[in-house]
C-alpha cells in the first residue's frame, strides 16, 4: 500500500545544517556514490548509477529564501494553488531552490492546483536532491517510493536503496525505515536481501511506535518466514501488535476490528481462534462494517451455527453486500451445512450477478447448465458464463470449454471449446489447464501430442488440480497412450486420492486389488475402494461387489458382494444390475435365498426388489412372474428405484405397455439411470406411447451424463437415421462411436455399415473395417457376415481377402446367421470365388430360406422357375411352390431342392439372385 506523503514539521523554521550528510551517510553509502559499476559479489546490491550521482553528493547547502518558501506553503494549504505554483515556478527558474523543486512535486504527486502527474513528480523531486538541503531526506523518501512502486517511472529497487538510506540518515522521521526494512527483508532487483539489518530497521520502527514494525516481524518469524524461524518470538510479536490494534479498537477504529479478526483467523499470526476472531468481525459489524458482517456470516456458515450465519449474510446482503449475496446463494444451493433452497438462491445470485459479481455470474450459470438444484436454462447458463468469460475469469473459460466439447448441454464446437480453455490455461486457471491436457491427450479434435499433454496435466497437478494428477496417473497407468510408469501413476493417483478425489482412489484401489500394482499392496486397495464407496462412488461398489464375488484380492464373500452391488444399483450404476444379478444367482445356487426372504419380509426395500427379480429370473427359487411382480411392487411402493426399473421393463414385454411406462417414469424420477435410458428410447421412437423426441432426447442425454452406454447407441442411431430428430449425422456417428468405445458390439456394427456402405458418411474402408471386426469379435454376427461377404467379394472398397471372408461367413453361418448362409449358398452355386459345391449351396440356401430370408427364398424360387422353363411366370407362385416344401418333412425338402439344383440353368438363375445386394 502506498504510504502517504506528510512531512514534518516545516523544513522552512528548521536550521539547514541539521540535513546535511552525516558521517552515518558515509558509512551507509560505503563508497557506493561512486562510479557505476557491477555488484561486488554474486549477490551484492548494485551501486547508484553514475547518472544520479548528483542526488548523492556532498557540498555546501545553497542559501534559501525560506520565508518565500513558506509563504508559497501557506498559499497551499489555504487552497490557494495558482498563487503557491506562480511562486514556486518563480523560486524554481530564478534561484534553482531544492524546497521549491520539493514543494511542487508534492503537488504534481497528489494532483493539487495540477493534474496528477507522477512521472513530472518524480523529474522535479530528482531536481529537489540534485543539492544538498534540509529537504533532500524528505524528498528522497517520497522519490523512491515512486521507484519503488514504479508510479511515473520505471521500477528500479537500486535507486529505492540508496534513497531511502538517505532518507533513514536524514532521520526524516516518517516511514523510511519501514519502507528499507521492507526491501531489506527478502531483497529486490540487485538490491541484496540483509534480513538481520532488516529486523534491525523495523525494530527502531517499533520503538517509535510503528505497528506495522511488530506486524513484519512476527511474519519474519514465522515458520516460512524471511527471519531465522522462531515461533516463540513471532508469537511475541503478534501479541503486541495485537495489544496496539486492541487499544485502537477499543476506542472505534473498525480497520483495527477486522485487522484483529484477521490476526485470529485460521492462517492468522494468532489463530486460528474462531471464538475471538468471530468477536472482532462482530465488533467491525455492529461498528457498520458490512464486510465484517459478511465475513462474520461466512466463517458461521462452516461451523455449527450454518443459521447464524446466513442470517448475518442476509444482513450484510440487504444493505448491498454483493459478495455476500453471491455467498449466499452458493450457500443455498448446498455449499456447507445449509439446507438447499433452490428458489432463494436463484433470487441471491441473481441479484450478485446483476450487479457485477463475476462469481455469482459463474455460480448461477454451473447451477442452470447443470440443471441439478435449478431448472435447467442451458443458453441464461451459457450467457452468464460468457459474461464471466468476457471479464477474464478463468473458471468461467474452463467451463465453457468443457461444455463445447462434450455436447452435453449445446452442440459440440470443439473450435470454440479450445479456444475457451486455451484463454483459461493461458490465464492460470488450473481446471482449463487440465481440460486442455486431457484434449491433447486423447487427440480430442486436435492432433494426440502426448508431450504437450504431459506438460499441461503436470502444471495443473503441480497446481493442486486432482482431475489433472487423476488423468496423468491413468495414462501412466494404461501405458497406451504415454508409456507405462507404474511408479509415476501411483504417486500422481495417491496425490489425488489424498487430497479427496474419490474417483482416485477407485482407480488406485482397483489397481492395487486386482490391476497393474496388484503385487504391491492388495489390503490398500480394498481400503481405497471402502473409503471412495463411502463418499458415494458407484464404480467403487461395484468393484468391491465382483472382488467379493470372484475372491479377487480379498477373500470370496457373496454376502459382502450382495452388499456393496446394493449400494451400487441403489446409487445407480448402469452395470450394477447386471453383476447384482451374477452375485444373487451365486448366492440361490449356494442355498442363501431363505436370507434374503427374511430381509424382504422384513420391510426392506432393498431385500424385496432383490427378491422380486429373483423370483422374475428363477435365481434361487422357481421362476414365479407373479411373486416378482408381488415383490418389486412392495419396493417400488417403499421407494425402490430399481424395483420400479424392473416392474416397468417386465410390463414393458407384457400386455401392459402403458403402466411399464408408469413404472419407468416413477423410476427415472427416482434417479435410475437405466430407467432414464428406457423411457428416453420409448418416447423417442414413439413406442408404446406417444412420441416425444425432446423429452426423449433430455432423458436420453441425462442417462449419457450418467454413464449408461446403451443410451448413446440409441441417440446415435436417431441421429445417424434422422428418425423423429432432425437428421445430424456427424452427432450420430460421435455418439455411437462412443457408445462402441465402451464395448457396445451394435454401435460398432452400426459404424462399420455406415462406413462400409457410405451411409452419410464417405465410404472408408480401414474405419468398416475396424468396427465391423471389433463388432464380430464381441459376438455380432450381423457384422460377421458383412465384413466376411465384403472381404469374399472385395466390395466397398475393401480389399478381397477370400480366405478370411470365407471363414467369417463359415462361423456365422454354423451359428445360425441366414444372412451367411445365403451368402455361402450363392456363392458355392457360382463358383467363382469359392470352389462351386452345388451340394453344399443347396444346404446353404434352404438354412436361410428356411429362417425366411427373402433372397434365399428368391434365389430358390427362381431356381424352381428356371429349372421348369417358366422364367417368365409368376414369382409368388414359385414362392408359394417353395413354401409347401419347406413346410414339408424337411429332409425330402432338402433333397428336391438339391435335385433342382442339378440344373445348370436354375443354378446359374440361384446364384445370380442378390449378388449385387449388400446384404445377400
Amino acid at each position: 500500500m502506498k504510504t502517504p506523503i506528510v512531512d514534518s514539521p516545516s523544513p522552512g523554521i528548521t536550521p539547514p545544517g541539521r540535513w546535511l550528510a552525516t558521517a552515518a551517510l558515509l558509512v551507509w553509502l560505503g563508497g557506493c556514490a561512486t562510479a557505476g559499476g557491477p555488484p561486488s559479489g554474486p549477490h551484492a546490491t548494485a551501486p547508484v548509477p553514475e547518472q544520479y550521482h548528483a542526488w548523492f553528493s556532498r557540498g555546501p547547502t545553497p542559501d534559501i529564501d525560506w520565508d518565500s518558501i513558506g509563504r508559497a506553503q501557506q498559499a497551499i494549504e489555504a487552497g490557494q494553488y495558482a498563487e503557491a505554483i506562480e511562486s514556486l515556478k518563480s523560486m524554481m527558474n530564478s534561484w534553482g531552490y531544492p524546497p521549491a523543486y520539493y514543494e511542487m512535486a508534492k503537488l504534481y504527486e497528489q494532483g493539487l492546483g495540477v493534474e496528477r502527474n507522477t512521472r513530472e513528480a518524480a523529474r522535479l523531486y530528482g531536481e529537489a536532491i540534485s543539492q544538498p538541503s534540509s529537504i533532500r531526506g524528505h524528498a528522497s523518501l517520497n522519490l523512491a517510493q515512486l521507484y519503488r512502486e514504479g508510479d511515473g517511472v520505471q521500477r528500479n529497487d537500486v535507486l529505492a536503496y540508496h534513497l531511502l538510506r538517505q532518507a533513514v540518515d536524514a532521520e526524516v522521521g516518517r516511514d523510511a525505515k519501514l519502507m528499507l526494512a521492507e526491501l531489506l527483508a527478502t531483497g529486490g532487483n540487485n538490491v541484496k536481501a540483509d534480513p538481520k539489518k532488516a529486523a534491525n530497521l523495523y525494530q527502531q520502527a517499533a520503538k517509535q511506535g510503528h505497528a506495522s514494525a511488530l506486524r513484519a516481524l512476527a511474519e519474519g518469524y514465522q515458520p516460512g518466514g524471511w527471519l531465522v524461524e522462531d515461533p516463540a518470538r513471532a508469537k511475541t510479536y503478534a501479541q503486541r501488535y495485537a495489544a496496539i490494534k486492541e487499544r485502537q479498537a477499543t476506542n472505534g477504529d473498525m480497520a483495527a476490528m477486522k485487522e484483529l479478526a484477521q490476526l485470529y483467523g485460521q492462517d492468522g499470526l494468532l489463530g486460528p481462534q474462531p471464538e475471538r476472531q468471530l468477536h472482532w468481525l462482530m465488533q467491525a459489524a455492529e461498528a457498520g462494517d458490512t464486510s465484517a458482517l459478511r465475513d462474520a456470516g461466512r466463517n458461521l456458515l462452516a461451523s455449527n451455527n450454518p443459521q447464524r450465519g446466513l442470517s448475518l449474510l442476509e444482513q450484510a446482503a440487504e444493505s448491498g453486500d454483493v459478495e455476500a449475496m453471491a455467498l449466499l446463494g452458493k450457500a443455498f444451493l448446498g455449499e456447507g451445512n445449509v439446507q438447499p433452497d433452490p428458489v432463494r438462491a436463484e433470487h441471491w445470485l441473481n441479484e450478485a450477478a446483476s450487479k457485477g459479481s463475476v462469481d455469482a455470474s459463474v455460480t448461477l450459470g454451473r447451477a442452470y447448465l447443470g440443471g441439478e438444484m435449478l431448472l435447467p436454462n442451458p443458453q441464461r447458463g451459457i450467457n452468464l458464463l460468457e459474461q464471466a468469460a468476457q471479464q477474464d475469469d478463468g473458471l468461467a473459460l474452463a467451463v465453457l470449454g468443457e461444455v463445447y466439447l462434450s455436447g452435453e448441454v449445446v452442440p459440440t464446437q470443439p473450435p470454440l471449446a479450445i479456444d475457451y480453455l486455451q484463454r483459461g490455461h493461458e490465464l492460470g486457471h488450473p481446471y482449463a489447464t487440465a481440460q486442455l491436457g486431457s484434449v491433447y491427450l486423447e487427440g480430442r479434435s486436435v492432433a494426440q501430442d502426448p508431450l504437450r499433454a504431459v506438460d499441461l496435466l503436470q502444471e495443473a497437478a503441480d497446481q493442486g488440480q486432482t482431475t489433472a494428477m487423476r488423468e496423468l496417473g491413468e495414462a501412466y497407468l494404461e501405458g497406451k497412450v504415454l508409456a507405462f510408469e507404474p511408479t509415476q501413476a501411483e504417486k500422481l493417483l495417491q496425490d489425488a486420492a489424498e487430497a479427496g478425489d474419490t474417483t482416485a482412489m477407485t482407480v488406485l484401489g482397483e489397481a492395487y486389488l486386482n490391476g497393474p500394482l496388484r503385487e504391491q499392496r492388495p489390503s490398500q486397495g480394498r481400503a481405497l475402494l471402502e473409503e471412495a464407496a463411502r463418499q458415494g462412488d458407484a464404480y467403487a461398489m461395484v468393484v468391491l461387489g465382483r472382488a467379493f464375488r470372484e475372491g479377487r484380492g480379498v477373500p470370496q464373500d457373496l454376502d459382502e458382494s450382495q452388499y456393496w452391488l446394493e449400494m451400487a444399483d441403489r446409487a445407480g450404476h448402469p452395470s450394477a444390475y447386471e453383476a447384482l444379478t451374477q452375485t444373487q444367482r451365486e448366492q440361490g445356487e449356494r442355498g442363501d435365498i431363505h436370507a434374503l426372504i427374511e430381509a424382504a419380509e422384513a420391510g426392506d426395500p432393498a431385500a424385496m426388489a432383490d427378491l422380486g427379480r429373483a423370483f422374475l429370473e428363477g435365481n434361487g427359487v422357481g421362476a414365479d412372474p407373479e411373486q416378482a411382480r408381488i415383490w418389486l411392487e412392495r419396493a417400488h411402493r417403499d421407494g425402490h428405484a430399481g424395483a420400479s426399473a424392473s416392474l416397468g421393463r417386465l410390463y414393458l414385454n407384457g400386455s401392459n405397455p402403458a403402466q411399464a411406462v408408469d413404472y419407468l417414469e416413477a423410476a427415472a424420477a427416482r434417479g435410475h439411470t437405466g430407467a432414464s435410458a428406457d423411457l428416453g428410447e420409448l418416447l423417442l421412437k414413439g413406442e408404446l406411447v406417444p412420441a416425444d423426441p425432446e423429452r426423449g432426447l433430455a432423458l436420453l442425454q441425462q442417462a449419457i451424463a450418467n454413464g449408461h452406454r446403451g443410451a448413446r447407441l440409441t441417440m446415435g442411431e436417431a441421429y445417424l437415421a434422422g428418425e423423429r430428430v432432425e437428421q445430424d449425422v456427424e452427432k450420430g456417428l460421435e455418439y455411437l462411436t462412443g457408445a462402441a468405445e465402451a464395448g457396445n458390439p451394435h454401435a460398432a456394427h452400426l459404424l462399420g455399415q455406415a462406413y462400409l456402405e457410405g451411409n452419410g458418411v464417405e465410404p472408408d474402408a480401414e474405419q468398416a473395417e475396424r468396427w465391423l471386426s471389433q463388432a464380430a469379435e464381441a459376438g455380432n454376427l450381423s457384422s460377421q457376415s458383412s465384413l466376411g461377404r465384403a472381404l469374399l467379394r472385395g466390395e466397398e472398397a475393401l480389399a478381397q481377402d477370400v480366405e478370411r471372408g470365407h471363414q467369417l461367413l463359415l462361423d456365422a453361418a454354423e451359428q445360425g446367421d441366414a444372412s451367411a448362409q445365403a451368402t455361402l449358398g450363392r456363392e458355392y452355386l457360382r463358383g467363382e470365388i469359392l470352389e462351386q459345391d452345388p451340394q453344399q449351396g443347396t444346404d446353404y440356401l434352404f438354412q436361410a430360406a428356411t429362417q425366411g430370408h427373402p433372397s434365399a427364398r428368391l434365389a430358390l424360387a427362381e431356381a424352381y422357375l428356371s429349372a421348369n422353363g417358366l422364367e417368365s411366370a409368376n414369382r409368388e407362385q414359385a414362392l408359394l411352390w417353395l413354401d409347401k416344401v419347406i413346410a414339408g418333412d424337411s429332409h425330402l425338402a432338402l433333397e428336391t431342392l438339391r435335385q433342382l439344383l442339378t440344373d445348370d440353368s436354375a443354378v446359374k438363375a440361384a446364384s445370380e439372385v442378390g449378388v449385387a445386394s449388400p446384404n445377400s
